[in-house]
C-alpha cells in the first residue's frame, strides 16, 4: 500500500476521514448530501475486477459497513452507490444517502448543481460523527 496516492481531484473535492482495512474513506465537500467515498489503497487500479479476489471481498464488506452506517445515521430513503470514474480514473465508490427532500431528488446528484461546501463548524461535527461511527483509523 506504500505506492498508493489519492487522485488529486479526490484530494481537492473531499475531506479525508481515515482508513478502513482496505479503503481510504472520504467525505465529499457538499453539505447537501451525506456522501462518502471509498478508495481502495491499491495503486493503478481503475476497476473492481482489477483487485485481487480477497480485496474485492473486503471492498464489498467495507461498502456494506459504510452504507448501513450511513442509512442509520442519516435516516435516508435510498442509498446510491456508484463507481463512475469518468473524470477520476482511480477506483472509488460513492455512497450517497438520498431523501425526498434533497435538491436533486429523484434524479441523479451528478451534474445537478454546484456543491455547497460545509461550514467549518458543521464540517468538524460531521467528520467527528462519521469517524466515531465507523471507528476509523488515521
Amino acid at each position: 500500500m506504500e505506492d498508493f496516492t489519492l487522485h488529486r481531484q479526490l484530494a481537492t473535492d473531499c475531506h479525508v476521514l481515515g482508513d478502513l482495512v482496505l479503503s481510504r474513506v472520504l467525505l465529499l465537500d457538499d453539505s447537501r448530501y451525506p456522501w462518502l467515498i471509498l478508495v481502495p489503497r491499491r495503486p493503478n487500479v481503475r476497476e473492481v475486477y482489477q483487485l485481487a479476489p480477497a480485496d474485492r471481498h473486503t471492498l464489498l464488506d467495507e461498502s456494506c459497513r459504510v452504507g448501513e452506517f450511513m442509512m442509520r445515521a442519516f435516516a435516508g430513503k435510498k442509498l446510491n452507490i456508484g463507481a463512475l470514474g469518468n473524470l477520476v480514473p482511480q477506483l472509488h465508490l460513492h455512497h450517497i444517502v438520498r431523501s425526498s427532500t434533497d435538491p436533486a431528488w429523484p434524479g441523479p446528484v451528478w451534474g445537478h448543481s454546484p456543491a455547497v461546501a460545509y461550514q467549518p463548524g458543521a464540517l468538524a461535527q460531521r467528520l467527528l460523527m462519521i469517524r466515531e461511527g465507523l471507528s476509523l483509523r488515521g
